[in-house]
């Protein structure tokens, strides 16, 4: 049996639970915060409300794009200054990230390069991070249980990690009502990257028994879910969306991505488009890799299992079904990366660059260049 282990921050997965904000910032002795948020819809504001009638609220940073250094310095020059004991992200990934990379680089004492991977040193946090409570508003990323903040850096053309296990957040707070009535093309997107992250899991070569007890019934009931929100509004696939999504940010910080995963950093430089978005472009193209390298039996069972989920939830026969995803997935309106920014002279560097990606780590297969940049035309 493979080694497992699990590190998880506390969850409440409850629809409403955030109704209760007020007693959980008691529980936890926050005083004076930073809220980090997206967009203020009216959900979000009266959850912010609720905050400010039981703390000082410090200051409020609004995030509309997935974390830039720039941006990441210059919020640390105003809050370095400040008295704060604890942080509140109410939003989607990129708000979780912001938050997450605040609260760990607030309390820091050298340059923020010195911590992150691939362009910096990749060290560790030298203090102790500032507390924090994940409020997530749309089911996709997992940042809320994840333990590295993904960080643009324009500069380079690269996205990558702030990572120490001290980011995760004191607790994570599920509540699917926050999702309710979200955009299709938003809920899309986030379904699909929610559904990668649980399925590069699932065939990694770092997977444990007990991220497969978590990812392998999830995977079907997600897919069945999403197929339904393309058309009908339903409470019950909005909870089973956030149970997705909570389920792959636990799978990927305990047991690796894939080539998915490995390419969407260089292509959210590339292009500017967003995370899931790239991650639904690739993801059939991804699993036809896999289909047609992959040699160890156990694996071979396994893709055959996600071609069956897929075959029920989209119909079909199982042997076309990521022939099949595909066509849905353009069908829906996400149409490949050349729709989403990328060019054909850009793919031989965003081929190489997916190399060094710490999620091509765990891929079930070694993908040499020509087979990435094969995939990266395929699903252009």
């Amino acid at each position: 049996m493979r080694a497992s282990a699990l590190q998880i921050p506390s969850i409440r997965i409850e629809r409403g639970i955030t109704d209760s904000i007020q007693s959980i910032i008691s529980e936890v002795g926050f005083r004076q915060v930073v809220i980090v948020r997206g967009t203020p819809r009216d959900k979000v504001l009266t959850i912010c409300r609720a905050i400010e009638e039981c703390t000082e609220i410090t200051s409020i940073i609004e995030v509309h794009h997935e974390p830039s250094l720039p941006v990441l310095e210059t919020h640390l020059n105003a809050l370095k200054t400040q008295n704060i004991d604890g942080m509140i992200a109410i939003g989607g990934g990129s708000v979780l990230d912001m938050a997450k990379a605040l609260s760990g680089l607030i309390p820091a004492q050298k340059s923020i390069t010195t911590y992150l991977e691939v362009v910096g040193l990749g060290q560790p946090l030298d203090n102790n991070p500032i507390p924090w409570i994940a409020v997530p508003t749309t089911a996709g990323t997992g940042s809320e249980v994840t333990k590295n903040a993904v960080i643009d850096i324009p500069d380079a053309q690269r996205k990558v990690s702030l990572r120490d296990p001290r980011l995760l957040p004191h607790v994570a707070l599920i509540d699917p009502s926050l999702t309710d009535e979200t955009p299709k093309h938003v809920t899309l997107a986030c379904g699909l990257d929610a559904i990668t992250q649980c399925i590069e899991p699932y065939l990694s070569k770092k997977r444990t028994p007990l991220t497969d007890a978590l990812v392998e019934h999830v995977i079907p009931k997600g897919l069945k879910a999403l197929t339904n929100l393309m058309t009908t509004e339903t409470q019950s696939d909005r909870d089973t969306m956030a149970l997705v999504s909570v389920t792959g940010g636990i799978a990927l910080a305990n047991s690796g991505l894939g080539v998915v995963h490995g390419f969407a950093g260089p292509l959210g430089s590339v292009t500017g488009a967003a995370h899931g978005e790239i991650c639904a472009a690739l993801l059939a193209h991804g699993l036809k890799a896999h289909r047609a390298y992959v040699t160890d039996p156990e694996l071979v069972v396994r893709i055959r299992a996600i071609e069956g989920w897929l075959a029920d939830a989209l119909g079909g026969e199982p042997t076309d079904a990521f022939e099949t995803l595909d066509h849905w997935i353009k069908h829906q309106g996400i149409s490949g990366l050349a729709s989403l920014g990328l060019t054909r002279a850009q793919i031989p560097k965003v081929a190489v660059a997916s190399q060094s990606s710490s999620s091509m780590n765990a891929n079930p297969v070694n993908l040499d260049i020509d087979t990435l940049t094969q995939i990266l035309e395929e699903a252009l």
